[in-house]
């Protein structure tokens, strides 16, 4: 007769404060780890363990010196369409910081990607991506200059650059995003108010026009705590 399994007890740890989550609403403080411990008899570190992986996959947050339960995460649709309408179509109030608007000189890889020669002026947009003024993401745009330099006097980086884009003239036609998972550089983990240790989402996107002409290169990462991607398939 074979032996029958018996939950580990990180699991039964993970379980139970999934119990105790679904009484709380968000905002509401997680007990701490020695009450928890005292609570499921077990050692800090198995419950220290369960609440990292609740960590990760969003269900709480650190405020301060202690942990809150989180609000869902936003929910993306995977589509051509803006951060701001995906944001928004999901009844969170998107917005964004600058962090970089510089010209550079087109590497050889978004030379090729923008249809330019290597060495070329390129327009490169660093912001980062804000939901109720969480921080969502860090979003890299490159623009060819000759293309999209009346940007320079009329977009505000606060706002849409789809619109903006849009409002030019240059109609969106075909995309393809390729979706990977990564942890961040030091930077990025900073300027996401994160750790290094944060599972990422990282988003690469080459966006053409109805006339098949590249419009732009996305390198966007998103913290994977706080953000999900979905699409339809039929």
């Amino acid at each position: 007769m074979s032996t029958p399994h018996r939950p580990s007890k990180p699991y039964l740890v993970r379980t139970g404060v999934d119990g105790i989550l679904a009484d709380l609403a968000e905002g509401d403080a997680v007990p701490p780890e020695r009450e928890l411990a005292m609570r499921f008899g077990v050692s800090r570190e198995t419950v220290r363990q369960a609440l990292h992986e609740l960590l990760v996959e969003g269900r709480i947050e650190r405020r301060g010196r202690g942990t809150v339960v989180s609000r869902p995460k936003l929910v993306a649709r995977l589509s051509l369409g803006s951060y701001t309408e995906g944001a928004a179509g999901h009844g969170r109030t998107p917005g964004r910081l600058l962090v970089t608007w510089e010209d550079i000189y087109a590497t050889a890889e978004i030379a090729e990607s923008l249809d330019i020669s290597d060495g070329d002026d390129v327009m490169h947009l660093e912001r980062v991506l804000l939901a109720d003024d969480q921080r969502i993401g860090l979003e890299s745009t490159y623009l060819a200059r000759h293309r999209f330099s009346g940007l320079i006097k009329t977009f505000d980086p606060a706002t849409s650059l789809y619109a903006a884009i849009r409002d030019s003239g240059v109609e969106f036609g075909s995309a393809v995003e390729r979706i990977e998972t990564v942890l961040p550089s030091p930077r990025e983990a900073a300027l996401l108010e994160t750790t290094t240790a944060m599972p990422m989402l990282r988003l690469n996107r080459r966006s053409l026009d109805t006339g098949g002409d590249p419009i732009e290169v996305v390198r966007a990462l998103y913290r994977g705590d706080r953000i999900a991607f979905e699409t339809m398939l039929t």
